[in-house]
């Protein structure tokens, strides 16, 4: 079969065929020697094909079968016949028909990978990272990046629906600080500079605005040299957008259609629109987070009043400065007391010093490591707070600064909701929380921070407030707990920037050194703008079910930010370093 024309992909196989004599190409997934019959399932990116082998077909193929191995490379040309009933395979789209083998080509052989496809996910991740393109022939690793595909897609086919242009921004750009550190790239033909890998396009794409682009959008590469987690990677992608002359409702809905459009489109789910809102300070006085999962109840309720005339000394001492205690209810707790106990040790590990626990029991008693120092009618105050305080009901208790023990209590709320299996499978919450503060104030430096970033507008009114006080006019959009995307309507002339600057420690000189073509360019004509920002990769793992953005990405890095299949980074030549102006120092100790 010298001259082979693919007529069908393996998975496209279907009762059209039938009867009539094919081409298929794909990799061989398992074999079955079955005496005198080989079966071998065909696979490509489409799916997976049944052929058979027999001698009564074609003596040759069937005898070059036997040398068959997983992996091999082939084509094949042959009928297709219908299977027998007590040999259809149901679940496989293919399941009713096979492939009786005349002619076989071996394109390629393959050594025995080192681990099964089949088993890869028992198999230790950094394997599977080092052999990604073997890993990417997994059928979970195909639907992944075929759902990506989609996605992107769909955001595309969306925002062009609705008049944006898609621009591409530079890679080799300008340090300026945004928050996290970044790449730099030192250049050749000037010696002693660098340039930095965007951490998003947010310039210029507020630059485009200033050019008239109006609306505008991206699938933006972005790269951020920090620690890693689940959910990042030193490069990453996002869908940016910006627009002109809009306001926050404006931006929320366009990126609402691509969200609804995405979830159509990609799992033909229907999602409702607008999305639920919630300000920051409810957000965070209520789920302790400024991305909370709405999907369950569970909400921290303030519980300082409760222990206000009791004579524990540890929480009077926490009340004493100006500290606050916070509760979460569990109602028909399945907890033993000593898994209540063990829930103490959650909580520290979670961030607190300690953890408080109150049960109510049937008899009307209480039952807790304090209880016998807690009023008579406790129960009764407690219900004032939260609802249906009734027998086998737990409170969980955190004292502490507001802002650090209602950080460790959201955290707890969603260790809880696992723990009591609480969270509904297979669903998705959307909302956007919003009225973010501006600034934050940094300890260690002693100064403030853009909690967004520099170029984030304050709400009306900033001037007369003290910094921490100031509202911006930033939105995240949340997904199940998850933060996708976040953004603002942006600064847009030059000494709202300039004060802004200055509140974040940046004088006159040194704004004009970081920003001055952003300041200069706010002086001719810089219409009102605002965007947005959504994380690509977040976004398709949500959607495919998965744990880490590594299972939705080709070609990831590993949490220690190495490349194990090209071996990159790797160390530079003397000589080329010699090129760049740069040489290495020893390492610090």
């Amino acid at each position: 079969m010298e001259k082979f024309e693919r007529t069908t992909s393996c998975g496209l196989v279907n009762k059209q065929w039938l009867g009539k004599t094919i081409n298929l190409s794909g990799w061989v997934s398992r074999r079955r020697d079955h005496g005198g019959l080989i079966f071998i399932d065909l696979r490509d990116r489409s799916g997976v094909m049944q052929i058979v082998f027999n001698p009564d077909f074609d003596k040759t193929a069937h005898a070059a079968a036997h040398d068959l191995r997983s992996e091999y490379v082939i084509s094949v040309s042959g009928e297709i016949v219908e299977r027998t009933p007590e040999t259809t395979n149901k679940e496989m789209p293919t399941g009713k028909w096979e492939l009786q083998v005349k002619n076989l080509t071996v394109h390629s052989k393959s050594k025995t990978p080192p681990f099964s496809l089949e088993d890869a996910e028992k198999v230790d991740e950094e394997l599977r990272l080092k052999y990604r393109y073997l890993d990417l022939r997994r059928v979970q690793m195909q639907k992944n990046i075929k759902l990506r595909h989609q996605v992107v897609f769909a955001i595309r086919e969306l925002l062009n629906s609705e008049g944006f242009y898609e621009i591409e921004t530079p890679i080799l750009t300008k340090n300026t600080p945004e928050g996290a550190r970044e790449f730099l790239v030192p250049s050749r033909l000037h010696h002693g500079c660098f340039y930095a890998m965007p951490q998003s396009p947010q310039l210029y794409k507020q630059l485009l605005m200033a050019a008239g682009m109006e609306k505008y959008f991206q699938i933006a590469r972005c790269f951020r040299d920090e620690d890693l987690r689940a959910d990042r990677q030193p490069e990453f992608t996002q869908l940016d957008l910006e627009m002109s002359f809009v306001k926050e409702d404006d931006i929320m809905s366009v990126v609402e259609k691509i969200i609804q459009h995405v979830f159509k489109k990609v799992l033909n789910k229907d999602i409702p629109i607008p999305f639920e809102r919630i300000d920051y300070d409810q957000a965070f006085s209520e789920y302790g987070s400024d991305k909370p999962d709405l999907r369950f109840g569970l909400k921290i309720k303030e519980s300082s009043s409760l222990f206000e005339k009791t004579e524990l000394s540890f929480l009077q001492a926490v009340l004493k400065k100006g500290g606050n205690i916070g509760g979460l209810h569990v109602q028909n707790c399945p907890f033993s007391r000593s898994e209540l106990n063990t829930w103490t040790e959650k909580a520290q590990k979670l961030g607190a010093k300690g953890l408080l626990w109150v049960r109510f029991k049937e008899d009307g008693s209480i039952e807790s490591p304090v209880a016998k120092f807690l009023p008579e009618d406790f129960q009764a105050q407690a219900n004032k707070i939260f609802e249906n305080v009734g027998p086998n009901s737990v409170l969980f208790l955190i004292a502490g600064p507001y802002h650090d023990a209602w950080t460790t209590l959201g955290r707890l709320r969603l260790e809880l909701a696992r723990a009591l299996d609480i969270i509904p499978e297979g669903e998705f919450n959307l909302s956007w929380v919003v009225k973010f503060p501006m600034f934050e104030y940094d300890k260690e430096n002693k100064r403030w921070d853009a909690m967004h970033h520099p170029f984030t507008s304050p709400q009306v009114g900033w001037e007369k407030l003290e910094p921490g006080k100031m509202k911006a006019r930033a939105y995240d959009v949340v997904l199940n707990g998850v933060e996708l995307g976040g953004g603002s309507i942006r600064i847009h002339d030059s000494e709202t920037q300039s004060k802004v600057f200055e509140l974040l420690g940046l004088n006159k000189d040194q704004a004009e050194k970081k920003f001055g073509f952003l300041l200069e360019a706010q002086t001719y004509g810089f219409p009102p703008h605002g965007g947005l920002g959504l994380g690509l990769d977040r976004f398709v793992m949500l959607l495919a079910g998965q744990e880490t953005i590594r299972e939705v990405i080709a070609f990831p890095k590993t949490q220690r930010m190495y490349d194990l299949m090209m071996s990159a980074p790797s160390v530079s030549d003397p000589q080329m370093l010699q090129e760049y102006g740069l040489k290495l120092l020893p390492k610090k100790k």
